[in-house]
This record gives structure tokens, sequence and C-alpha cells, in this order.
């Protein structure tokens, strides 16, 4: 038998905020690249367009799945489920190796500047594993089941 403890106000706090960033990721990546018209690439700066044009095509998989997967993870810890566990750490995962390639293989701080190449992609992982780890505190408190 397993116990079950009552999720906090803060859980849910966090669990609603975490849903709202990663549908935000979601959309980021939906419009990235489903969304982009001619008229929106004419109005980018040539090095940025050329730095979108030349990530490799497993790096939208990737990045898809670091969207995907939080948004599923979200929705699992919103409904208190340990899949969420895995979920996560599958998103935070896709999040450093898109990240990773991206900072050190495409050279994202020669284009974007040091915020866009830097501090966003630092801020995205921080809160990966912060998610990951808020997930794997939950369940061992058996908020999660």
């Amino acid at each position: 038998m397993t116990s079950s403890n009552k999720p906090t106000t803060l859980f849910w706090v966090v669990a609603i905020i975490a849903l709202l960033w990663n549908l935000v990721g979601l959309f980021s990546w939906l419009a990235e690249n489903f969304m982009m018209t001619d008229e929106i690439k004419a109005a980018l700066p040539p090095e940025q367009l050329e730095l979108m044009e030349s990530a490799p095509s497993w790096g939208v998989i990737v990045y898809g799945i670091a969207t995907i997967g939080g948004v599923l993870a979200c929705i699992m810890l919103l409904m208190r489920k340990k899949l969420a566990i895995p979920l996560f750490l599958l998103s935070l995962i896709c999040i450093i190796i898109q990240m990773g390639y991206g900072i050190f293989f495409m050279k994202w701080g020669d284009v974007l500047g040091p915020v866009d190449a830097y501090v966003m992609p630092s801020i995205v992982i921080l809160v990966g594993v912060f998610l990951y780890l808020f997930s794997k505190n939950n369940a061992e408190k058996g908020v999660l089941h």
C-alpha cells in the first residue's frame, strides 16, 4: 500500500506556472518550425536567418521532444502521476543537447548576443533541472503516485 499525501498550494502554483512555461516553449517550437512565413523570414537579420537555416534537422526533433515532453510532464504533474519524472528527465536531456549544440557548435553567441545565446539557455536548463528535481521530491513525499 502506498501513501498519498495531499499536495500543497505551492505544488499547484509551481505545476501551473511550469505548464504555462512549457506551453510557451511549445508555441515557440511550433512557430519557429511550422509558422515561419517568407514575410517573417524577410524581417529577420540575415545572420539570424542563416543561423536558423543552418540548424540540423535532428535539432528540430530534439527541440520538439524537449517541449512536447515538458508539456506532457506538466500535465502528469497536475494529475499527480509519477510519469512526470521520466518525462521531465527526457525533456531535460533534450534541452541540454539542444542548448549545448547551439552554444558550442552553432556559435549562437556570434549572432544572437549574450542574452539570447547564453542567459536564456541557462535559464531554460535551470528550470528543466528544477522541474525534474521537484517532481522527484514530490514523488518521494507521496504526492505523486
